[in-house]
């Protein structure tokens, strides 16, 4: 069966990639299926929606999917948002953090989102591509293919920006594209405490889901995602409840 939604591929051209290694398993190699939005595409937000929703991620203008031969590690996964259930330390988290407030950018890039990214690439990431990203690059990154993107921000009680995730509105809720924050504030696990604002928001706004990306049960970077339950896996038969309750939350 395609993984390609019906009918798009008669408005995008669709690539394979060739074969790399894989950047959370060792000793793997990974190929991707993927498709640019521009022109038309790059405006209609219904295409970035039935994307999402067929398990494809947006990077810049690209939207791709994993596509590896005898590897099926990396499966996309969702937040149903009515039947969230934080956990204990999730509780904890939102009351450590509520004293931040909310703000949601709009298509104007500042400074102040550049200084913040760079500060969380050197401590966080300092051997990445996106450590010596240029103020140019960063623009590149968060306006390249949007499509009906925002950044929800959080502000401490000085007004200062301490935290942002870069959020495409898709028909049936948002998907968390990327987030940085604040790395000298372990204690508020501001990585967790934007997911949960994104539900929040979905919440208020009566929106189902939140799309996280993928999910690798073998890589320490993507455990995170497994602490938002219960949530959803794409699978060959479509979305459905996936069970993680042996993942330590």
């Amino acid at each position: 069966m395609s993984i390609i939604p019906p009918g798009l591929s008669r408005i995008l051209q669709f690539y394979l990639s060739g074969p790399l290694p894989c950047p959370y398993l060792p000793d793997r190699v990974e190929r991707k299926l993927f498709t640019r939005l521009s022109g038309d595409a790059a405006t209609d937000a219904e295409v970035n929606s039935t994307l999402t929703r067929a398990g494809f991620r947006r990077s810049h203008d690209i939207v791709y999917r994993p596509a590896c031969h005898e590897c099926n590690a990396c499966v996309p996964v969702r937040i149903p948002v009515k039947v969230f259930a934080p956990s204990r330390s999730l509780r904890r988290i939102q009351k450590i953090n509520q004293d931040l407030t909310l703000d949601i950018a709009g298509p104007e890039v500042t400074t102040e989102q550049f200084d913040l990214f760079t500060r969380y690439q050197k401590a966080r990431h300092p051997d990445s591509d996106m450590a010596r990203m240029s103020w140019d690059e960063f623009v590149h990154m968060l306006r390249e293919g949007e499509a009906d993107t925002h950044i929800y921000q959080l502000r401490d009680r000085d007004g200062v920006l301490v935290g942002g995730i870069i959020t495409d509105h898709v028909g049936d809720g948002f998907s968390a594209v990327y987030s940085f924050f604040d790395p000298d504030s372990p204690r508020r696990s501001l990585g967790a405490q934007l997911i949960l604002t994104l539900i929040g928001e979905a919440a208020r706004q009566s929106l189902p889901y939140i799309y996280l990306g993928y999910w690798i049960s073998a890589s320490n970077k993507m455990a995170y995602k497994a602490r938002f339950q219960p949530l959803q896996a794409l699978g060959p038969q479509g979305w459905d409840w996936v069970d993680l309750t042996d993942v330590n939350r």
